[in-house]
């Protein structure tokens, strides 16, 4: 990619950045004579434990830190080579290079906001990529998507884990991937996989063979470049942790290339100082990033601290600028779990009260090495009025997989979008909340369900606005869905009618945003139920499919 060489080839010549930076003194002392899975464990130990961002709105705020091209405005997607600037993240997505399908999307999992794996990407390129695996697309069978810097298409033979399609980036950014993927296979050894195309459920070496072939194929021909070793000392300021295979690329061979089962001994990392009190976190010049926050509205971060061979307490102080906004849960952290081996997590608050730019400091104090500050920022701006958006049918559908379809206003300034699945099992009722960077989600698991319904709501600085109208998916067409018996349900003022052929049981009612509001035993045919006026979903045990009654 003729950009990125020129932006590295610049940042060379200029010399403002040394080609080979450094951890600090120590910092993977940890790792020195281990092998195989003790190794990895080691590193998911070392990294684990990082500051997280403060919300997923907060995100494009931080990119501005770790994806500008140097001494530009120009994002550096490595999606697209559209020229696209900041600080509008217009036309941009939000994007988990490891899909967060494959954990399940868990939006408490570290993995969800761990900018060691977000990148920021053109809209189009993203929803191409959707959670297919990373290989390499074969050109005479079938491209999906293709915009010249990546493409989505069928595998080359012995790829893809048994995905229909797979996600190909350009030449320049492959090794960058595999390195990230090799981070996030040790950072998040502990998940349950839910999609194993690329992984399997193991602490070591969790990759599958295709995919250690593949990915080590791309690390080699593909060396780190000063993109990546600029982005993780970016990401290291930020939240506080680095993925060491940027820092060391050849402890990628000890895990799963040549060196394997060698113990690692990296002579060129630094020996870590012995006995002499020190603050490993938070670091010095940290700043944290609440973002945009609407009136009335807070948000949240939480500072990992660390510290070694210090006596007496940590003390906690909030100062200087708007101080007022800023709260934290404690005046002063005990050494005993600041030196801990998990150190302290230490919640912080901006609840702003004007609108504005915000800014304070919180000083972190011990005698044994001083003072450390970190910067906290954030802006508080009126709080938006969403209009709802409007959900439309589901189309794509198999038997395991739907695309759910929405539009919205096209006045309102949307961040993302909240999908609220609901799914009918055996006269069960399960939700559950998905996120969505555009107006379509592809939704998996359907085989899991009897059907399934959604609604969609758009969310701006954390307000969300009133949910859409309810649209139902069905089996239709799909075989290996029992019969069921025919159910109608009829709606008049404050009452509903059960319009059946034979008594219906474990009758269940639902509102329109998926809350039980009545259970019945049973009902005959024929039977009037009082409730109050509104829109209703009801399932028993002989009709799981969902009937919608409108009660006036």
């Amino acid at each position: 990619m003729i950009l990125k060489r020129l932006a590295t080839s610049l940042m060379l010549c200029l010399g403002a950045i040394a080609l080979n930076a450094e951890a600090p003194a120590g910092y993977y002392s940890s790792l020195n004579g281990k092998s195989e899975g003790d190794l990895k464990t080691a590193i998911y130990n070392l990294t684990r434990n990082f500051t997280k961002v403060s919300s997923y709105s907060a995100l494009p705020t931080y990119f501005q830190q770790t994806d500008v091209y140097p001494g530009t405005r120009r994002w550096w997607d490595m999606y697209s080579d559209i020229p696209l600037y900041a600080p509008s993240f217009s036309g941009l997505n939000r994007e988990h290079s490891f899909p967060k399908s494959w954990w399940g999307g868990d939006t408490n999992v570290g993995a969800y906001v761990d900018l060691n794996h977000l990148y920021p990407s053109e809209a189009k390129a993203n929803t191409a990529k959707s959670n297919y695996p990373l290989g390499e697309v074969d050109r005479t069978v079938s491209v999906k998507f293709n915009n010249g810097i990546c493409a989505v298409g069928s595998p080359v033979r012995s790829q893809g884990g048994g995905a229909a399609y797979v996600f190909e980036p350009d030449d320049e950014y492959k090794g960058d991937f595999a390195r990230t993927y090799f981070y996030m296979v040790t950072t998040y050894q502990n998940l349950t996989w839910k999609y194993t195309y690329m992984v399997q459920q193991n602490l070591y070496p969790t990759l599958n063979t295709w995919s250690v072939n593949l990915l080590m194929d791309w690390h080699r021909r593909d060396p780190v470049s000063q993109k990546e070793i600029d982005r993780n000392e970016a990401v290291y300021k930020i939240q506080n942790n680095r993925n060491p295979f940027i820092d060391m690329p050849e402890l990628a061979e000890y895990l799963w290339g040549t060196k394997r089962g060698d113990s690692f001994s990296p002579g060129s990392v630094p020996v870590e100082p012995v006995g002499d009190p020190e603050l490993e976190a938070p670091l010095k010049d940290m700043e944290i990033q609440f973002g945009e926050v609407a009136l009335g509205n807070s948000a949240e971060s939480r500072i990992f601290v660390k510290a070694k061979n210090i006596t007496g307490s940590l003390a906690v102080t909030i100062y200087s600028g708007d101080r007022s906004m800023f709260t934290t849960t404690t005046t002063a952290i005990a050494a005993s779990l600041a030196c801990s081996e998990d150190g302290y997590w230490l919640p912080v608050k901006y609840t702003p009260s004007a609108i504005g730019t915000h800014e304070s400091k919180i000083l972190f104090e011990n005698s044994g090495f001083g003072s450390r500050a970190v910067t906290l920022r954030g802006e508080c701006l009126e709080r938006p009025v969403l209009s709802p958006c409007t959900a439309t049918d589901a189309t794509d559908i198999t038997a395991d997989s739907y695309t759910a379809n929405w539009t919205a206003p096209a006045t309102d300034v949307i961040d993302y979008f909240q999908v609220n699945r609901t799914r009918y099992v055996g006269g069960s009722v399960y939700t559950e909340t998905l996120v969505a960077e555009d107006t379509s989600l592809e939704i998996v698991g359907f085989d899991e369900s009897d059907s399934e319904s959604y609604t969609v709501q758009s969310v701006r600085l954390g307000v969300l606005s009133e949910p859409s109208n309810v649209i139902f998916v069905q089996h239709a067409g799909i075989s290996g869905v029992e019969a069921e018996q025919p159910l109608t349900v009829l709606g008049f003022e404050g009452m509903m009618r059960f319009d059946c052929a034979t008594p219906q049981t474990a009758v269940r009612v639902f509102n329109a945003a998926g809350v039980e509001m009545m259970r019945l035993d049973s009902v005959e045919p024929g039977e009037d139920i009082e409730i109050s006026g509104g829109m209703y979903m009801i399932i028993t045990a002989e009709h799981p499919t969902p009937v919608k009654v409108l009660v006036r």
